[in-house]
């Protein structure tokens, strides 16, 4: 009786070890993954976070947008956009800490948890949609920086720099990215991040002023749409509502941006993160609404997809923009290709078995940065990829899925505010992903046809 009862014991003492063990290995794997290895941020990292994430190559779109959709019904899409994913975004926010002494990191764990017995459906749906908005953001970026730089450099000497291909540009920026590709995790990031957030505030109102001093020397007579065709102002309709929502396309890293705040039972993370955000989506709404509306107003329906192409005149203000814009896409980059690099890390340690290292961050994140540059050399379509990929998943992560979560997870009564308005939010997000993808593909059809690959 004596030694079946050590043996007994033995064996739970080897059980409890084994999960200490397993215990420790997984606070080790989650220390080492880049969104969760650092919770000591303060709640206004996550203001210039998401500034970054938001205040970027879209806002230099919303003129153009105007242009499309024509100044009442442009500005209003853009008012309710800011609304809608304003709401969606505290929902979010609100649902990272859904189960009491639990985080969600990241969205896709979110909707494994909310989908229960489904969640591995909820995993990849909200896991590919997400990875969509992300790796599409990153390649968009990458355009920006060559094109902005190459406007820079045009301007400082055009003797000099007119001859270079965009091409190379854009390589210059893809090598800038494969050396910060190797910050270890996103809280490390905060120094960039603040840096891009700055930048994006300072072009938003460089582009803001130049184009009232534009369009108090000679403003266009002309605001209509710019299509004079059925076809092509519904066409036009369709892209400037994927431009819009990419935009707003901050919401597929808001839950790792929160993961790097602290959290306690007296002060969960959503009070330091939420002030954060408010504090945010006030510069993100100032900027849109000044920038698009300068923008259209200078130029009229002749603007181009970045308002900053069609400023010629102050050419050193111009010249600073363009400067800003290529250092703000710089750290806006690395925001949302630090949710990648976290997704690829944890695939490559959990499924294939490789060991957490320096050599597997050099080389995964290093491929990873390649590949969106041999894309982003290849098409640079910058109008057409705002609609396409705005519609594709941007407006899925945005607009759609934080109000499917909500409705399934808090079982809002029917008929009740939050009920009908997510409601609201679900509608609007699938028009913009049906109609938006055909916009953004016939903008880009449009574009290929005068466009020299690898010019």
């Amino acid at each position: 009786m004596a030694i079946t009862s050590q043996v007994h014991n033995d064996v739970e003492s080897q059980g409890g070890e084994a999960r200490a063990n397993h215990d420790v290995s997984q606070e080790n794997y989650e220390n080492w993954l880049p969104i969760s290895a650092s919770r000591k941020a303060k709640w206004w990292y996550s203001t210039f976070h998401n500034v970054t994430a938001m205040v970027g190559a879209g806002v230099l779109g919303l003129p153009f947008a105007l242009s499309q959709l024509g100044w009442g019904p442009g500005i209003a899409v853009i008012i309710v956009s800011w609304l809608v994913t304003f709401y969606s975004l505290w929902q979010l926010v609100q649902m990272h800490e859904l189960v009491p002494g639990r985080r969600f990191d990241r969205y896709f764990a979110l909707g494994e948890h909310v989908f229960g017995s489904k969640g591995r459906v909820g995993y990849w749906i909200i896991m590919i949609q997400q990875l969509i908005v992300q790796v599409a953001s990153t390649i968009v970026y990458s355009v920006t920086g060559g094109k902005s730089l190459k406007k820079f450099c045009e301007i400082l000497d055009p003797s000099v720099f007119e001859d270079i291909r965009q091409t190379y540009y854009i390589l210059f920026f893809v090598f800038l990215q494969l050396l910060l590709s190797q910050i270890p995790n996103f809280n490390t990031l905060k120094g960039i991040s603040l840096l891009a957030a700055f930048m994006s505030v300072c072009y938003s109102m460089v582009a803001f002023g130049s184009s009232l001093a534009k369009g108090f020397e000679h403003h266009p007579t002309h605001y209509g749409v710019r299509s004079h065709t059925t076809a092509g102002i519904t066409f036009d309709i369709f892209n400037a509502l994927g431009t819009i929502a990419f935009a707003f396309a901050g919401h597929s890293v808001v839950l790792e941006i929160q993961a790097t705040l602290p959290s306690t039972e007296e002060k969960p993370s959503k009070v330091p993160m939420w002030r954060g955000v408010v504090v945010a989506y006030s510069v993100v709404i100032i900027c849109y609404l000044t920038v698009a509306i300068s923008g259209f107003w200078a130029f009229g329906d002749l603007v181009e997809d970045d308002v900053l192409v069609s400023l010629e005149r102050p050419a050193w203000v111009i010249a600073i923009a363009n400067l800003m814009v290529f250092f703000h896409v710089i750290g806006s980059y690395q925001v949302f290709a630090m949710p990648v690099f976290d997704t690829m890390e944890s695939c490559l340690v959990q499924n294939f078995k490789l060991t957490p290292s320096r050599n597997l961050r050099i080389i995964a994140r290093s491929i990873y940065v390649a590949l969106v540059g041999f894309v982003a050399v290849s098409f640079p379509f910058f109008g057409g990829l705002l609609g396409f990929f705005g519609g594709l998943a941007f407006a899925a992560t945005s607009y759609i899925i934080p109000c499917v979560l909500w409705i399934k997870a808090k079982k809002p009564r029917v008929g009740s505010f939050h009920w009908i308005a997510s409601m609201c939010c679900i509608t609007l997000g699938c028009i913009i992903a049906i109609v938006a993808p055909v916009g953004g593909i016939r903008t880009i059809v449009v574009s290929i046809k005068t466009y020299k690959f690898y010019s």
